[in-house]
């Protein structure tokens, strides 16, 4: 790629006429992994991939102005224009930055975790407050929810950083505590005793700035009820990794969103008692649950017509199934020495360990589901769930995700817009990011390949754009190189 920078006396103009100026001043910190920032931009001979599913255009100029799309038209060659930097991209693709709804900013870490599985209690879960966010921007996510937070404060305070310019990141929408009952797996959660105190947690956190919430596993269904009430007086959405409540119940209730796809839905399980987690975890209901079969159908048409999202996140479940996911070396280097022996362990399952779960059989289920919920009318989001778990890296697995769902049975197209602009649309910000389209956010993926055609492409990231400042993907990496799992 050809990179052609041009520094005019222009160059004031533009910043008076687009407000350029008011942009944030990068921090020396931030700016070191910039690749192209100036008053206007033109993405010359580039193939757009817009995200709304539309079959992608050839041949295109995109012209960036302050931060935003003023301009797409068919492709020519630009000579010199004042005060712009034009990138000629023959051959290679622009798409909307990821917006990811099932993302982290912490790993999950299993004190000396040995090659028989053995560890030593209690699990924990440290911040990776330098190096994901950093990971996300590298692979395009350009806007993510960070789905349940473990330090709140420090990922507000993240927010607030990147904001300012002063670290590289994507824009966060930061979710509050996980809101969770008795029996959690971790330590650093805080269980609930009652729906007033549901309620309080949602005030106080809402006060503060989050801005949605999730509710886990043992929540009961008198404290989701009260969270989901509190959280829309707000004007805040509530999603759920769920287990003591079934997708049912939760979407009567009026929850916005249900997370993992349809896997982790306990309404059939055997012995499933009110308010308690079902010893199958919801094994049992996806294994039984033919989505063009009576509980199928009825299951889709009453998320849908309440309007209750589903996310994908195929990656986590990926590595039920052996052999899978493939290795990716850039994963691989981005974890701590710590991450990646604990990965490859986990993925070499010792004899003994052997799971009693058909993982590839619940996984295909899972794919039929989401399939016929779409054909349904059903909103679908996308995120992976990355914790490290499962190789599951902030991302990389974003951009997995992506592929997998073309697996599932999307076109390329249709993936991408499900990895983008459903999110964007189920947080209310489809007028601004999740396509490409004049007078949006310029949140772009520059991409040496055509994941139109080729959805593996979507690894071949060069340069991210949010708000129009492109970042060298790179760079960004590097920075992080054996790092994730540490800080």
């Amino acid at each position: 790629m050809r990179i052609y920078r041009l520094h005019l006396p222009a160059v004031f103009v533009f910043l008076s006429l687009f407000g350029y100026a008011q942009r944030p001043a990068l921090s020396p910190a931030t700016q070191q992994y910039v690749r192209v920032d100036a008053p206007k931009v033109i993405l010359e001979h580039v193939r757009v991939i817009d995200g709304t599913g539309k079959p992608a255009v050839d041949d295109q100029n995109v012209v960036i102005e302050g931060g935003k799309i003023t301009a797409i038209s068919a492709g020519s060659d630009i000579a010199t224009v004042a005060g712009a930097t034009v990138l000629h991209l023959r051959g290679y693709s622009v798409m909307p930055g990821i917006v990811g709804m099932h993302n982290h900013l912490f790993y999950i870490a299993e004190p000396n975790f040995r090659a028989d599985w053995s560890a030593e209690p209690p699990i924990l879960v440290p911040q990776m407050t330098f190096s994901a966010p950093r990971l996300y921007l590298a692979a395009g996510v350009t806007t993510m929810r960070t789905t349940g937070s473990v330090e709140t404060y420090a990922d507000l305070n993240l927010k607030r950083e990147i904001d300012a310019g002063r670290l590289p990141g994507p824009h966060l929408d930061v979710s509050g505590p996980y809101l969770e009952g008795p029996g959690s797996f971790a330590l650093q959660m805080h269980e609930l005793s009652s729906a007033d105190e549901a309620r309080q947690i949602v005030d106080y956190w809402a006060d503060r700035g989050v801005t949605s919430f999730k509710a886990y596993m043992n929540i009961t269904r008198a404290e989701l009820k009260a969270a989901i009430d509190e959280a829309h007086k707000r004007g805040i959405k509530v999603t759920g990794h769920l287990c003591s409540v079934t997708y049912a119940e939760a979407a009567e209730m009026g929850i916005d969103n249900l997370e993992h796809g349809f896997f982790v839905n306990t309404q059939l399980d055997p012995e499933k008692k009110p308010d308690r987690c079902s010893d199958s975890q919801g094994d049992y209901t996806l294994a039984h649950m033919d989505p063009a079969g009576a509980d199928g159908q009825a299951l889709i048409r009453l998320l849908v017509n309440n309007h209750v999202a589903i996310t994908s996140t195929l990656p986590v479940f990926e590595g039920d199934i052996p052999g899978r996911p493939p290795l990716r070396q850039a994963v691989l280097d981005a974890m701590s020495p710590g991450a990646r022996e604990a990965y490859l362990y986990r993925r070499n399952r010792p004899a003994n360990k052997k799971s009693t779960r058909d993982g590839e059989m619940l996984y295909k289920r899972d794919l039929a589901m989401e399939r016929a919920f779409v054909a349904a009318g059903g909103l679908l989001l996308a995120g992976p769930d990355p914790t490290g778990d499962g190789g599951v890296v902030p991302g990389f697995a974003d951009q997995r995700e992506t592929e997998l769902l073309v697996e599932a049975g999307f076109s390329p197209v249709e993936a991408i817009k499900i990895s983008t602009l459903n999110g964007a649309t189920y947080l209310g910000r489809q007028d601004s990011i999740g396509s490409i389209a004049v007078g949006k956010n310029a949140d772009l993926v520059v991409i040496n390949g055509n994941p139109a055609a080729k959805i593996e492409d979507v690894e071949k990231v060069e340069i991210v754009f949010k708000d129009g400042v492109g970042y060298d993907s790179a760079k960004l990496i590097e920075s992080v190189k054996g790092r994730y799992g540490e800080y």
